[in-house]
């Protein structure tokens, strides 16, 4: 997962959806943010791959870098900041799905501007075309 994850340029970029997980990679560049936010009915999982950040759940602030992970439970608010020098690459786990299956966002101005979310679909069907 490591290369993938450091390899990805952007801002996000769903990789994988099931009916009850979703995979998302993301890149924060220097001194980006996810932005503060809270998922009411999902838990999230967060897996840094490269880079220095700071993570902020309920208030508490943990720094954080490469090899590290954290579990933000439903109804947290919570963000990540990049504070390293280049770009903070990681990797998330919503459970369930948040975006939709396939959904890149260049960048963060490009997040913020969409109004997606998961609408049930999920990337076996696209796969399975694929495959044929």
């Amino acid at each position: 997962m490591s290369s993938i994850t450091e390899d990805n340029k952007y801002f996000r970029k769903v990789l994988y959806t099931g009916k009850k997980m979703q995979l998302v990679l993301m890149s924060l560049k220097e001194g980006e943010e996810i932005g503060e936010e809270v998922h009411v009915d999902r838990d999230q999982f967060f897996r840094i791959e490269k880079g220095k950040g700071e993570v902020v759940i309920d208030g508490k602030k943990t720094q954080v870098e490469e090899d590290f992970a954290f579990i933000v439970p439903a109804g947290s608010k919570h963000n990540v900041i990049n504070t390293g020098e280049g770009p903070l690459q990681l990797y998330t786990l919503y459970g369930p799905p948040e975006h939709l299956d396939g959904t890149i966002h260049k960048t963060k101005a490009d997040a913020e501007a969409s109004d997606e979310h998961f609408n049930g679909k999920t990337s076996e069907p696209y796969q399975a075309e694929q495959n044929h």
